[in-house]
């Protein structure tokens, strides 16, 4: 590590040491290479109460495999920390050292290589380091902590679970909850948007029921192929023929299923449908506008009613704007001017912004790079999240995330 990072370390009031550094390399390792799938974090869970219990910092199990830590440090304020915790069902091609070679069981108990493909080892990983500096630099804070170790993130069932769980009735409530997210940008860099943050998501199964045929004799049938590949190019008007172009929206068919052989058509057919949307309203009239679309297109076939399932939904993540415009300020202390942006919200989405929801409390979500200047300026495309080859490199990455993760704790908690 460089003068420079030392020095912008020292700046927060909470430097990172050397042995705390190398801790932090250690257990990022370690974590990468021993991912686990959604709401089956297991070892994981273990290793963070392990982690907990050797710094003093009492925790308990919440939402199946979360771990909640609570760190007191006399009076002062509440302030939550998460960090999600689970991997991808992904086959890694990253080439590490420490590369996953784990596997896992879906649902459907299918059997598939799991993979960190979206950093939350780094997430996770860098929040125990925060918690150790807290816990062994006392007198440079006041308040407690809250350390969120939430499971199932990429299924939007963790946070969900952690409050129906009682999350909130078993810690104590936070004035406010920060997170963050490696990203495929700039190692070292940190950004940040005011207001929206990222999208929220709504993915549906469609079930489009038609009538069996032999493929020779298609009077015979109601063919539900035809009938969805309908729905499908329809689905596509929503955006680009109903909403104010002012307004931003994404509709997604990301899978289609029907039929078995080439001369029967199907009884049915399926697909799935993801969709993204910043405004509650947007949301209400894009949902509304899907189910009106496959209703008719199967009325106009003289099919029966499709069945349509809600997969799952994630909720707005939003960033209260004066606390985030205050935390872009201390990030410049802390990291640098140059190092620190504030940018439009993704279309990305995540399921952070339910755990100060279901209190009512503001919260703040940052993201920050993770490849090098050789991955970042060369010729060959950037690894992105959720790719088998994203591999985020450590420093100064880590380093990073440490930094932010404390400039924004210390604004509430330092003495």
């Amino acid at each position: 590590m460089t003068d420079t990072f030392a020095a912008l370390d020292t700046a927060t009031g909470l430097a990172l040491t050397d042995g705390q550094r190398a801790g932090l390399h250690e257990l990022y390792r370690h974590l990468h290479a021993h991912p686990e799938l959604s709401m089956q974090e297991h070892h994981t869970a273990e290793l963070i109460e392990r982690q907990l219990d050797g710094l003093g910092i009492e925790n308990f199990r919440c939402g199946g495999t979360g771990v909640v830590g609570v760190l007191r440090n006399g009076d002062g304020p509440v302030v939550g920390f998460r960090a999600d915790t689970d991997g991808l069902p992904i086959q890694e091609d990253t080439g590490l050292d420490y590369a996953s070679t784990a596997t896992g069981t879906l649902p459907d108990g299918t059997e598939v290589p799991v993979m960190h493909g979206c950093g939350h080892d780094t997430h996770t990983a860098v929040l125990l380091t925060v918690a150790r500096m807290f816990a062994e630099a006392r007198e440079a804070w006041a308040g407690t902590l809250v350390l969120i170790f939430q499971p199932g993130e990429e299924t939007a069932a963790g946070a969900a679970a952690m409050v129906a769980d009682g999350l909130w009735d078993r810690a104590p409530k936070p004035e406010i909850i920060y997170g963050q997210h490696v990203m495929p940008g700039r190692a070292g860099t940190v950004s940040l948007s005011v207001g929206s943050a990222m999208a929220m998501a709504d993915s549906l199964k469609v079930t489009v029921h038609g009538r069996q045929s032999h493929g020779s004799q298609p009077q015979d049938s109601i063919d539900p192929v035809v009938l969805g590949a309908h729905m499908v190019v329809r689905l596509q008007t929503i955006v680009s023929r109903e909403l104010d172009p002012r307004q931003a929206a994404v509709v997604t068919v990301g899978t289609f299923h029907g039929g078995l052989k080439e001369n029967i058509i199907p009884a049915s057919a399926e697909f799935t449908l993801n969709i993204r949307t910043f405004d509650n309203g947007v949301r209400e009239r894009v949902l509304a506008a899907v189910r009106r679309i496959i209703s008719a297109e199967a009325a106009a076939s003289g099919a029966p009613e499709p069945e349509i399932e809600e997969l799952y939904t994630f909720p707005a993540c939003y960033n209260e704007p004066a606390e985030a415009e205050a935390l872009a300020g201390a990030f410049r202390d802390a990291i640098g001017p140059d190092a620190v942006s504030v940018v439009p919200p993704l279309m990305g989405s995540e399921d952070f912004g339910h755990l100060a929801s279901a209190i009512g409390v503001p919260a703040v979500y940052w993201m920050f790079g993770g490849h090098s200047d050789e991955v970042i300026d060369g010729d060959s495309p950037v690894p992105m999240n959720h790719s088998p080859f994203f591999a985020p490199v450590m420093e100064p990455t880590l380093s990073t995330g440490v930094k932010a993760a404390v400039a924004a704790l210390q604004g509430r908690l330092g003495r």
